[in-house]
């Protein structure tokens, strides 16, 4: 396979919600919750992982056209789907191409870096307290307590991924650009990191790149 360009596309996450993606800690001071988000070792700046924001799109993707995934709720591992042509087949026998898709990891615009830095100092994260309730008696059950950071909503990420696409895909680039496009508007709908079923992680996805990108190629095929 002969390799014929890379394509960038850059973008904003906007959070719309709290948001949690979760980091380890060695130790837990006094006040501080045993349940971190993720940070960069060396800035302490909370980030969004590239494999995070791949992962989700990817299982939004399966499961809407995946028979094989949604019959075994694993990544498809058929090796000829354009699933498994974008970000990779799921299992090593059944490769038969690279991926097409790299993700960077998504760091703070400087916008909020600079609001985060000021407001919620050292942390750049809020703390959000919860409980677990006795359904039969409507009280908190003893010791449920836990405390989890989030990053708060307004926050805003650059993000960017690279496609890489091959001579052989000529015909089936546009596919791969309004598949993607339909992954992030479904992204929107859904939650990105943990806990989205609690009201955490709700997203705006802020690029016209793949819209662009796909009109581009369809004008080129007229």
């Amino acid at each position: 396979m002969k390799l014929k360009e890379h394509v960038e596309v850059k973008g904003v996450i906007v959070l719309k919600e709290g948001l949690r993606v979760g980091g380890t800690k060695e130790s837990v001071g006094i006040g501080e919750t045993d349940n971190p988000i993720i940070r960069h070792p060396v800035t302490r700046r909370p980030y969004l992982p590239g494999s995070s924001i791949k992962g989700k799109i990817r299982s939004l993707l399966e499961q809407k056209y995946s028979n094989r995934s949604q019959e075994t709720g694993r990544p498809c591992d058929c090796g000829n789907c354009f699933v498994c042509s974008l970000f990779g087949c799921g299992s090593t026998t059944a490769t038969n191409e690279p991926s097409r898709l790299i993700f960077r990891d998504a760091q703070l615009s400087p916008e909020s870096e600079q609001e985060l830095s000021e407001t919620l100092p050292g942390s750049f994260a809020e703390v959000k307290t919860e409980i677990a309730m006795d359904r039969n008696k409507g009280k908190t059950v003893t010791g449920s307590l836990r405390q989890q950071e989030r990053i708060p909503a307004g926050a805003k990420f650059d993000f960017s991924f690279t496609v890489r696409l091959f001579e052989e895909d000529n015909a089936r680039r546009a596919d791969y650009f309004k598949k993607l496009s339909e992954a992030f508007e479904m992204l929107e709908k859904e939650y990105l990191g943990g806990s989205g079923t609690r009201g955490y992680g709700q997203v705006d996805i802020m690029t016209a790149d793949l819209s662009k990108h796909m009109s581009e190629h369809l004008k080129s095929l007229s």
